[in-house]
Order: structure tokens, then sequence, then C-alpha cells
């Protein structure tokens, strides 16, 4: 098992902080609009080195995807930062009218996403949005796994000519990836080669893939860890060639096991490769509130829960 370490903690919304900062001084095209979450979303850096190019809307999300929306039509790069659940369920509408329908050029950048949002409780910590957004078509949805990858991403999406669903987070998690890793939207990442079975995981839980393949190393099963950091499109040729080798699969995602990434794996292998399947996700609930590692650990997102669903999924080949 390759060994990941890790020398500071940082939150993924800081990537895409530093990486919104980043393309301001690089990509004369690149704005920004924020529904009234300047310091949630880490914009203040672009913000103050280009007022100009930063326009504030206030708590209106629908209006501000229409605003982004409209921006493209005169060149422009939007990227628009709002909470996760403001970002999909709230604007659904306007993004299916206004951006996927059209092929708009909009980056919707999402924060707080998923169970670890904590103390806001379940309204806030959206766990359907993964599909809401990959159902849309023509839409890019990727899911960054730490600080490096989030702002890597970031600047990659800049380059990429359609609409992208960027999704990050709250809480400090460790920061493993190296900071001047490549970003190829639609590419794997293998981070451990196994022979006994395949976990794939994105965002948060990546790193809880890779502390459950240490301990699964010492019982005596070998890992192969994958870390999708891009949902759609998905690298299906990834998947496929490590479960001919390991011939089973756990999927991890802070996300419903109901259509999420696991889903989308389900598919790929039921149409091309059947091969047992178990899913780290929640399991069609909402959360509550509580810290994000209470919560991680009630609802089966830890690498605990991993270890289990490995376990389970070995029984069944």
């Amino acid at each position: 098992m390759k060994k990941y370490t890790y020398t500071e903690q940082k939150d993924t919304r800081s990537g895409f902080g530093a990486g919104l900062t980043e393309l301001g001084r690089t990509n004369p095209k690149v704005v920004a609009l924020c529904a009234d979450l300047v310091g949630s979303l880490k914009m203040q850096g672009f913000i103050d080195e280009n007022p100009d190019r930063f326009f504030q809307i206030g708590i209106a999300e629908a209006n501000m995807m229409g605003i982004a929306a409209g921006l493209t039509i005169g060149d422009k790069i939007p990227f628009t930062g709002t909470f996760a659940n403001f970002s999909t369920g709230r604007v659904y509408d306007q993004i299916r009218q206004s951006i996927a329908y059209s092929g708009k050029n909009v980056k919707i950048c999402a924060s707080h996403a998923g169970i670890t949002l904590g103390e806001d409780g379940a309204t806030h910590q959206i766990l359907e949005d993964i599909g809401m957004m990959k159902m849309l078509p023509g839409m890019v949805v990727i899911n960054p796994c730490d600080y490096n990858q989030t702002k890597a991403a970031t600047l990659a999406i800049a380059d990429y000519e359609g609409p992208v669903y960027l999704r990050f987070g709250r809480p400090v998690i460790p920061v493993f990836t190296p900071s001047d890793a490549p970003f190829h939207i639609g590419k794997a990442v293998m981070l451990n080669e196994g022979t006994d079975v395949t976990i794939v995981a994105t965002g948060h839980l990546v790193w809880e893939a890779l502390l459950a393949g240490e301990a699964l190393e010492k019982i005596g099963i070998s890992a192969e860890i994958i870390n999708i950091h891009t949902i759609k499109p998905l690298d299906k040729e990834a998947i496929i060639a490590s479960v001919q080798k390991t011939g089973c699969v756990v999927s991890c995602e802070e996300h419903n096991c109901l259509g999420g990434l696991g889903e989308s794996i389900a598919r790929v292998l039921a149409l091309e490769h059947p091969t047992p399947q178990e899913f780290v996700a929640t399991q069609d609930t909402f959360g509550e509130s509580g810290t994000p590692k209470q919560l991680m650990e009630k609802y089966g997102l830890d690498s605990i829960a991993i270890i289990k669903a490995v376990q389970k999924v070995l029984e069944r080949i």
C-alpha cells in the first residue's frame, strides 16, 4: 500500500478561492458572481484584485444564474458562488433552461456540499446535488478531494467550453495531492494499485478510502484505490480495467446512494462488466445537525464503513 502523508489540513473551498484568484490574474474573461456569501466561498482575493469583474447579486440565486448565462453572450466566463443547496435545488429550473439547454459556458461553483456542512443541519446539507446535475445533458460534474485538487480543478474548468458543476466543502481535511499535479477532466487518478478489491471514491471520501486501504493491508487485503474527481464524464475505462483485475468494487461518496457516483458506476458495470458492488453513501435519508465527524460516523461515510463494505463485497465473489 502506497503511503500518503500530509503536513497541513485545509478546506476545499479555500482551494476554490485560491484558484479563482489566480484566474483573475491570468484570464481576463473570468468574472465572478456571488449570492451574498463571499466569505464562505473564499472569493475576497479575486474581488480585491478585480473589483470591476465581480457582481454581488445578493440572496437572489435564480437571478444570479440568469445573469451568468447572459454574461457568456459577451464572451465572459462566469463563475457563480453559493452553497451547494442553493446552487442546485433552489435554482434547478434556471440552470436547466438558461444554462444547460443552451450549453452556456457557466461554471457553477458550490460550497458546503454534503453532510460535512455539519451544524447547519438537514436543510442545508444537500445530498442529491450530484444526481440532479449529472442528469442535465452536457453538464460536467466535478467533485475534487482536497485543497490542491480543488484549486487545480478551478483552473482547469476555465479552459473547458461548456457548463460545469464544481462541488466542494467546508471542513478542513488533509492536503495529500501534489500541488503541481495536473487536472484532467474526465480522467480518474490511480492512488494505489491492488489485486483484491477496487475502492472508487470521490470528494472527502478519498482520504477515508486511503485510511481504509492501510487498515485492509494489515489484514491481508490488497485494495486498488481510485480517485474519481469527475463524476461526469465518468472514466469508465479506468473502472472496468480495475474490476477486471479485482473482481469487485466499493463506491464511496458523500451523497445519497440514489443518483450519485455509485449508480453511475453500477450502470457502467451492468452494461459492460457485471461485478459485485457495495455502496458507501447515505441511504436515502436527509442529514441532521452535528459535527462533521459525528455525522460521517453515524451515516457510515468513514474509513470504518469502507472496510465493512469491502469485507461484505468480498463475501459475494
